[in-house]
């Protein structure tokens, strides 16, 4: 998955705990609300300003907003490398038992 779904990703969890709609972040941070959608799809790769501007709209710090893309990234690589770990055949996770009536401890 690209940077931009998770970055879109961030925002869109950020606006709807904000309780905005798209259209009325767009108009807050000065954005069109067409734009402002293909932002949050992931589908455009905003720049700077614009980061700026959207984290300004919903009272975060840029950083902030980048920090919170980047732990969806690292959440999603770890879930990714536990579901390898565990349906890969033949590979056995430390501490578990797997069986006929699944796994036990």
């Amino acid at each position: 998955m690209s940077i931009n779904l998770y970055f879109g990703r961030a925002v869109r969890e950020l606006r709807v705990g904000n309780r905005l709609s798209q259209e009325e972040l767009a108009e807050k941070a000065g954005l069109n609300r067409t734009y402002f959608g293909e932002v949050e799809r992931g589908v455009a790769t905003p720049s700077l300003v614009t980061i700026s501007k959207i984290a300004s709209a919903l009272s975060v710090a840029p950083s902030a907003l980048i920090a919170k893309s980047e732990h969806l990234v690292n959440t999603e690589q770890a879930r990714s490398e536990l579901k390898w770990i565990i349906l890969r055949p033949g590979r056995e996770v430390p501490g578990w038992r797997f069986g006929r009536r699944g796994r036990s401890r």
